[in-house]
C-alpha cells in the first residue's frame, strides 16, 4: 500500500494526541472496539516475532481493590521523596485513574515464550520486555483512534501485582492500563497542566 499524505496527517494527530489519561467517565467500553483494540496489538514489532505480551483484563472487584490499595501505599511512599512544597505539589497530582476507569488490563511479557526460539535477543534479553512495550505502544494509538483514552500506571508493586492476579511464575508485569471514554481531551501533557514540569524536549545527536 503506497502511503499519502493522508496517513501522515492522521498519525501526526495520533501521536500529538495520544496523552496520557487520568480522568475517565465510567462508560463501559463497547466489547467489539475491545476486540479492535486486541487485534491492533497483533501488528506490533517484537524481537524475533517473539510476540511475548500476555494481557490480563481485570474484572473481579477485589482483584481491583487489591491493585488500588497497592497503587496507595506506593504511591505514599513515593511521596516521602519529597520535602514541604513539593510533597504538596506531588499529592495534588492525580497519577491513576485506576477508580473510575471502565477497563484494568495488567500486560505481563512472557519470559519463558517458546515463539521465536530465541532469536535477535541473546545479548539483549531485555528485548523481550521491549517488544511489550511496544505492543502497549500500538495499543495506545489504536485507542485514541477509537477516541478512547489510556493511562499507564506505573505507582505499582510489580511482585504484588502479580500475585493478586496469580499470574504464571514466567510472566513479569510490564505495564498496568486503565482505558475508558476520557472526560476530557488535550494535547497538553497533564504534568505540563499542573505545573510539575515545563515543555521537554528529547534529544537527537548526530555522532
Amino acid at each position: 500500500m503506497q502511503m499519502r499524505q493522508s496517513h501522515r496527517t492522521a498519525l501526526q494527530d495520533l501521536l500529538i494526541w495520544r496523552r496520557d489519561v487520568r480522568h475517565f467517565r465510567p462508560d463501559p467500553v463497547d466489547p467489539a472496539c475491545l476486540t479492535r483494540l486486541q487485534r491492533s496489538m497483533e501488528h506490533a514489532p517484537s524481537v524475533g516475532n517473539a510476540r511475548p505480551w500476555r494481557v490480563l483484563q481485570v474484572e473481579n472487584a477485589q482483584r481491583r481493590a487489591e491493585v488500588i490499595a497497592s497503587f496507595d501505599a506506593c504511591n505514599a511512599a513515593a511521596a516521602q521523596a519529597y520535602e514541604d512544597a513539593a510533597q504538596r505539589d506531588y499529592l495534588a497530582l492525580k497519577l491513576a485513574g485506576l477508580r473510575e476507569a471502565p477497563v484494568h488490563l495488567a500486560v505481563f511479557t512472557d519470559l519463558a515464550v517458546a515463539e521465536g526460539r530465541g532469536l535477535g535477543r541473546q545479548t539483549m534479553p531485555e528485548t523481550l520486555s521491549y517488544s511489550t512495550v511496544m505492543a502497549i505502544h500500538t495499543l495506545w494509538l489504536a485507542a485514541r483512534a477509537e477516541n478512547l483514552g489510556l493511562g499507564w500506571v506505573s505507582i505499582l508493586d510489580p511482585v504484588e501485582v502479580h500475585r493478586i492476579l496469580d499470574a504464571p511464575a514466567t510472566w513479569a508485569l510490564t505495564g498496568y492500563l486503565c482505558l475508558g471514554h476520557p472526560q476530557t481531551t488535550s494535547d497538553t501533557p497533564l504534568l505540563h497542566q499542573a505545573g510539575w514540569q515545563a515543555d521537554t524536549r528529547c534529544t537527537w545527536q548526530v555522532r
